[in-house]
This record gives C-alpha cells, structure tokens and sequence, in this order.
C-alpha cells in the first residue's frame, strides 16, 4: 500500500480520534509504516484501541480503501491527503490534521484568505441577515468563506458568499454522499459550483452528533479567523471559537441583543476578548497589516420614480429586520400603502422579504 492509500485508510477507521491518528504518523513518520507495526506498538500510542490496531493490520484493508476510492470518483469526488501537494496548508499546521479530506468540488487556492463565519441553528432574522451580508462583504473583497453548512447561520453565509459571486467552502459533519440538512441538495450544488464540500468521514456516514465538534477543528483550520454571528451559551460556534484560539487563529464576534438567548455566547466571547465585528471591515483590520477601512460611501439616493410611500418606507427600515406592521408604526401609513412601499422597494433590489412578514433593507445596497 502507497502512503497515500495508507493514509486514505486511517480516515476509514471510525474508531480512530483525531488525536490518535496524529499520534501514530508522530511515532511511525508514515502511515504505511503502521501495516507492519506491531499491536502492542499501535496500542501504546494514546488513542489506539486493540480493535483499531487489529484493523490497521487487516489485508482486507487495502482492498476497503480501493474501493472507497472508486466510489469517491464515480460520484465526482476526490481525495486529498497529507502528502498531497493541495491539501490546504493551513489546515496542515493544525496538532490533529485529518489524514485525508473527501472532496466534492475545488478548494480555494493557498494563496486566498478565507475566514469562517458560523453560528446558531436556531438563528434569529437578524443573526441571518447579518451572516448573510458579512459573508457577501467579504467574499466581494477576495476572501473564501467557510462556513459548516448547517442550517441557520451558516446557510446565510454560504448564501451570502454565492449571492457575491464570491468562493465557499462547507464543512460537512457527514459523508458526502449524505444530504444533510434535509432539502439542502440546491444549495450544496451551488456551493461546489462556487467552491467545495468537504469531509474527513467515509462515504455512507451518517451525520451523528458525535461527528459535528470534531468537523469544527476543520472549519477553523483552514481559515486565519472565526466570526461567530449567533451562538447561545452551549453552542457548537463556541467549539468553533476554541479551535480557532488552539489553533493561534484569530477570533471575532458580532454583538447582539442581551436579552436574546441566541447571542449570549457571542456576547461572551466579546467580554474575553474576541474582536466585536460590525461589519467586514473589522475583520480584514485585524486580519491584515496595515490595511485601512475605505471611506464611507455616500448616503444612497432612491430612483426619483419610486412612490412617496416607498420612500417613507424606506426611512423606516434599517439593517434589522422589522414586522410590517412596525413599518406601519413607524411611517403612520394605511396598512395598503405600507404594503405598495415594500414590494416597490424590494422590486427594485432595495428591501428584501423575510420569513413571517418581515423585511429588511438589502445587504448589498446598504
């Protein structure tokens, strides 16, 4: 077996921590060094089962990895791994770097920065919105956007990356032979067009719990920092947060309400250090020396054809998302003449619809 094949074999081994694998090429200096290794060798590295030594042994091995491997290329997929001169060099860096990455699409080259933006399931409208326009600042300033392609948070910023025209990278908990979340196959295929899915799990594996804080290492490694949108109390963007500060990279955090449950994390993170990000701005002044935020751009003139109600409309919205009928509110308009404002301005690209009736000025006319 060829080092790479040997390597493509750890990944197969579900038995086998992160930790663990990094342990044995730490002892042995190659993979394939271990198809010969003894089992009380393999065992005294901290992390190697009986059962995971017997299988390193296994003949049937080099067969199972062949077979892996051919799977990978009739689905499109491909493998990288440690020896490959494109396997990410950040990611590489890392203590417990996967052995191997399963591939669906192109990764960024080395050259790109990428940051991750991540975040609450559960996100608010708010928190969506706000991962959704840095995603897309950042991605139009030449940044890849990783994010861990799960619902909430981290669909915004992939959405956000794919709106911009920009590149995105997810990070899957799951083979990627798996569709997971339910009803994400359009936005993942977007996603490869743009970039790619990546995984360090076997084809056919199933998104258990268990996998998702271990995928986070990965999120954070290939990236030079972390901006968590929304996370709460216990959330896997913290995970994500105490990779990226194991990892020497940088941490940021967006602010939220302090009666929102789904930024008390986030707002944590601020208190210990991490850098309060309000836009994409903040991101790249830490992110690289020397570079100065551009000026403000003038305040944004509505078409002269637009209604006066859009107009009023208009000066009753702001970057957070507002019911129709706080619109209503504000402006002191007749519910119908709200309504003509709103689809007016989100005819125009000027407002978007939410869900539950809500509406927001659009990201990328603010």
């Amino acid at each position: 077996m060829e080092e790479r094949e040997a390597l493509v074999a750890l990944a197969l081994l579900p038995g086998l921590p992160p930790a663990g694998a990094a342990g044995l090429l730490a002892r042995f200096g190659e993979a394939r060094a271990l198809r010969t290794a003894s089992p009380e060798a393999l065992t005294a590295v901290p992390g190697v089962t009986r059962e995971v030594a017997a299988r390193l042994r296994d003949p049937a091995l080099a067969e199972e990895v062949g077979r892996e491997l051919r799977r990978l290329d009739a689905l499109g997929c491909s493998a990288v791994t440690l020896t490959d001169p494109t396997y990410p060099p950040l990611l590489r860096q890392i203590p417990d770097p996967p052995p191997a990455l399963f591939i669906r699409g192109s990764l960024s080259s080395p050259e790109e920065m990428a940051v991750a933006v991540v975040g609450a399931r559960q996100a608010t409208p708010y928190g969506r919105m706000v991962a959704e326009r840095l995603a897309g600042d950042l991605a139009r300033a030449g940044v890849a956007v990783v994010s861990g392609f799960a619902r909430g948070i981290d669909a915004a910023a992939h959405r956000g990356a794919l709106h911009a025209g920009g590149v995105t990278v997810g990070v899957l908990g799951c083979g990627l032979d798996v569709t997971y979340p339910a009803g994400s196959g359009g936005l993942a295929d977007n996603v490869v067009r743009r970039g790619a899915l990546l995984s360090e799990f076997p084809l056919g594996t199933r998104p258990l719990p268990v996998n998702f804080p271990r995928r986070n290492r990965i999120i954070s490694g290939l990236c030079r920092g972390v901006v968590v949108v929304e996370a709460a109390e216990r959330s896997g963007a913290l995970v994500t947060a105490r990779c990226a500060l194991e990892q020497n990279r940088e941490v940021f955090a967006v602010p939220g309400p302090v009666t929102a449950p789904t930024s008390a994390g986030a707002n944590r993170l601020i208190k210990a250090g991490a850098k309060l990000t309000e836009d994409w701005a903040d991101v790249l002044e830490e992110l690289i020396p020397g570079w100065v935020r551009p000026a403000a751009a003038p305040p944004l003139d509505l078409p002269e054809e637009l209604p006066e109600e859009a107009r009023l409309v208009w000066g009753a919205l702001a970057a957070e998302p507002a019911h129709i009928d706080t619109v209503a509110t504000r402006t002191a308009l007749p519910p119908g003449r709200v309504a003509a404002g709103l689809l007016a301005l989100e005819m125009a690209g000027f407002v978007r619809q939410l869900p539950g009736q809500t509406y927001v000025r659009a990201a990328d006319r603010v």
